[in-house]
């Protein structure tokens, strides 16, 4: 009996451990698994150097900002290809060795600004992988063939008012459903659809499409959906799209909201590049929100607390961490708004200048436009460089500002970095 239970104790634990595993080698959606932009790697390191990091593979791709995902053993990206005629593509590599498995590709023809390529990530969920174009060409596919499941045409179906930079909130599954910012009109500039047929359930909204990607918390023991699109901070019922509380989103310009909304406890933390920063609180009793402060400088140049660009900012404890429209590294105080810190190190100087933020443990990872892997750590007293490594470098891809910049999130799974160029995609192991 005793030895049963023992074997039975060794299997559940041998079980639990091929679990965690498998969850940390997953990447599968824009930000990760969590959408919280957390690497979940049980290691702490003091310092980097080149000699921390192996390089696995590389692998040729074409142009796009689409940062890669990676579940069960593949990696997957959209690119834009071709010379006279021109093709969206959804890729997928096998993660170990770069050897790429399939690849899926339609005519797209794009009629925005930056027309380099999809910015959105390949969502993967139970095999399946939902990708969604600049020019709102929505697919489901195969994850292991890429074989077509469904396609909805967008711009067809919801006339789709096509942000100035194109469509590029990635998708999100929520149960059964598949959530996407469209901007279709008149009414739908949110739209659910049955995740396995594609067949719509729900339209909500008749706002302007943003950048920015949807995430659902949890408040006051329901879920609820937490869209920022070009007018408002809505939270809606997932199941229906029936609003629960909606905030004005007031705009100087153009819209130009891309850094996901960021959760900390009771607060959602939203930064722009024209319009500042602001804070909600959400109501813990019930399902309702107010605001608690915004603050925009005088411009894009002359700004005020924070006025992120691409990179979605964190926060830690009673401190937001993010970059500036002009690469400035900042630290706010949460629930004032006050600027504690600026760094220059991270990222260069330069309009939109960008670094993505990821956090493991008490240490922050950044990942910079100019291919650079960066450890440190952050804290109200600064920014400590623990050390930095070239991971991949840009290239020269018109209109890309400063003889070209990588703009895409990367990947981490395991301890794998997935990073991508216009050019490139390339795998390095983090030694232990």
């Amino acid at each position: 009996m005793i030895l049963a239970f023992l074997s039975m104790l060794f299997l559940f634990s041998v079980s639990c451990t091929a679990q965690e595993n498998k969850d940390q080698s997953s990447w599968p959606q824009w930000m990760g698994k969590s959408r919280q932009g957390i690497w979940h790697l049980d290691l702490q390191k003091e310092s980097l150097d080149s000699a921390d990091l192996v390089k696995q593979w590389e692998a040729p791709v074409g142009t796009g900002y689409s940062g890669p995902t990676v579940s069960g053993g593949k990696v997957y990206l959209m690119d834009y290809a071709g010379d006279h005629t021109k093709y969206e593509r959804v890729l997928c590599f096998d993660a170990s060795t770069g050897e790429q498995l399939w690849a899926h590709q339609y005519e797209c023809t794009y009629s925005v600004g930056y027309p380099t390529g999809p910015r959105t990530s390949v969502l993967i969920d139970n095999e399946k992988a939902y990708s969604l174009g600049t020019m709102g060409d929505l697919y489901c596919l195969d994850a292991n063939s890429g074989k077509v499941l469904w396609h909805i045409n967008g711009a067809e179906e919801y006339r789709i008012n096509i942000p100035i930079w194109g469509l590029a909130s990635s998708p999100l599954i929520e149960n059964d459903l598949l959530i996407v910012q469209l901007g279709g009109t008149p009414d739908a500039c949110i739209v659910a659809f049955e995740k396995h047929s594609g067949k719509e359930v729900w339209i909500a909204l008749s706002d302007k499409a943003s950048y920015s990607s949807p995430i659902v918390v949890d408040q006051a023991g329901k879920r609820v959906l937490v869209c920022w699109t070009g007018n408002h901070l809505v939270g809606m019922v997932p199941e229906s799209g029936e609003v629960y509380w909606k905030i004005p989103y007031e705009r100087r310009k153009e819209v130009i909201n891309i850094a996901m909304p960021v959760v900390s406890g009771p607060y959602i933390f939203l930064s722009s590049f024209y319009d500042g920063s602001m804070l909600i609180k959400l109501n813990e009793t019930e399902q309702a929100a107010k605001l608690v402060w915004k603050r925009m400088g005088e411009s894009e140049r002359k700004t005020d607390a924070l006025h992120s660009i691409i990179s979605t900012p964190v926060i830690q404890g009673e401190y937001v961490y993010g970059i500036d429209s002009y690469g400035e590294f900042r630290c706010l105080d949460l629930e004032s708004g006050d600027r504690i810190w600026t760094d220059s190190t991270l990222v260069p100087y330069g309009r939109w200048s960008n670094a993505h933020l990821i956090q493991q443990g008490d240490k922050i990872w950044g990942f910079n436009e100019l291919g650079e892997l960066i450890l440190g750590k952050v804290s109200p007293e600064g920014f400590s460089d623990l050390g930095r490594v070239q991971l991949i470098k840009p290239v020269r891809v018109s209109p890309n500002p400063r003889g070209g910049v990588n703009w895409a999130h990367p990947a981490f799974s395991g301890r794998r970095i997935y990073a991508r160029s216009d050019a490139l995609l390339v795998c390095y192991e983090l030694k232990r």
